[in-house]
C-alpha cells in the first residue's frame, strides 16, 4: 500500500509517521508513506500556494494551481484509489471506513491549511472529504496522521499479533471489554474471577456482556447505528 500526503508544512508529519508500528510497517516494506511539500508548486519567490478569498471573506486561502499540479504530478506515475480531502465538514471518520480504506492500493491525502481551499478542488480533484470531529484544526495534518495511523494498523502483518486488531473498539460495532493485566490483586483491587478461570466460553460470553454494557452506558449511540 501507498500513502501519499499532500501538506504545506511536512515537518509536522515526520514524528507521527516514523515511529510506532507505523515506522515498523514502513521497515518492514508493508507501506510506503510519501509527504510532499505543496510548496514545490507555489509561486514567486515565497513559493505562494494562498491567496485572499473572493469576496472579502478574512483568511487566506489555497490556490487551486498548485494543488492540481501537485496531484497531476502523482497521478502521473501511478494509479490512485482515492484524493482524499480531510475537512471539517466531511464525512466522520470511522473503524469501518479505516478497514474499507485499508484494502485500497494507492491513496493521497490532502492537508488543508488556512482558512480553506478553493471548492474547484474539492469539485474537480477531491474523490472523498473525511473529517475526525466536529472542531477545526489549524490544518489537515494531525487528521491526516490519525487515518494513516488507523488505516496502516490494519494491514496484515504491521501488528505483531493480527488478532488483536479484531477486537479493538468499534470492529464489532460495540466498544471493547476492560482490559487487565498481572499482578492478579493490587491495592486491593482485584481482576475478575472469570478471567482467572481458563474457561474460554466464560471468558468470551463475560467479554461479551461487559462490551454491550460499556457501549449502553458510554456510547448507546453505536447500538442505534
Amino acid at each position: 500500500m501507498r500513502i501519499d500526503i499532500i501538506s504545506v508544512v511536512p515537518e509536522l508529519l515526520e514524528s507521527p509517521l516514523g515511529h510506532s508500528i507505523i515506522g515498523r510497517a514502513i521497515k518492514k516494506g508493508l507501506v510506503e508513506i510519501h509527504v510532499h511539500n505543496l510548496r514545490e508548486h507555489g509561486k514567486g519567490p515565497r513559493l505562494q500556494v494562498d491567496d485572499y478569498c473572493y469576496g472579502g471573506d478574512a483568511g487566506m486561502v489555497l490556490m487551486v494551481e498548485p494543488v492540481y499540479k501537485m496531484i497531476e504530478q502523482l497521478k502521473a506515475e501511478r494509479e490512485y484509489d482515492e484524493v482524499i480531502f480531510m475537512s471539517p465538514d466531511g464525512e466522520t471518520f470511522t473503524q469501518g471506513m479505516a478497514n474499507e480504506l485499508s484494502l485500497k492500493q494507492n491513496i493521497i491525502i490532502l492537508c488543508g491549511h488556512y482558512k480553506g481551499i478553493d471548492q474547484r478542488i474539492r469539485e474537480h480533484l477531491v474523490t472523498r472529504e473525511i473529517s475526525v470531529g466536529d472542531y477545526v484544526l489549524s490544518g489537515g495534518e494531525i487528521p491526516a496522521a490519525i487515518v494513516a495511523d488507523a488505516i496502516v494498523r490494519l494491514i496484515p502483518g504491521a501488528i505483531t499479533d493480527e488478532t488483536s486488531a479484531l477486537s479493538d473498539s468499534f470492529q464489532d460495532g460495540l466498544l471493547s471489554p476492560p482490559l487487565y493485566t498481572r499482578p492478579a490483586e493490587f491495592n486491593g483491587w482485584k481482576v475478575p474471577e472469570v478471567l482467572l478461570s481458563g474457561n474460554p466460553k466464560l471468558i468470551k460470553a463475560w467479554q461479551d456482556e461487559q462490551a454491550l454494557e460499556r457501549t449502553k452506558r458510554l456510547r448507546p449511540g453505536l447500538l442505534e447505528d
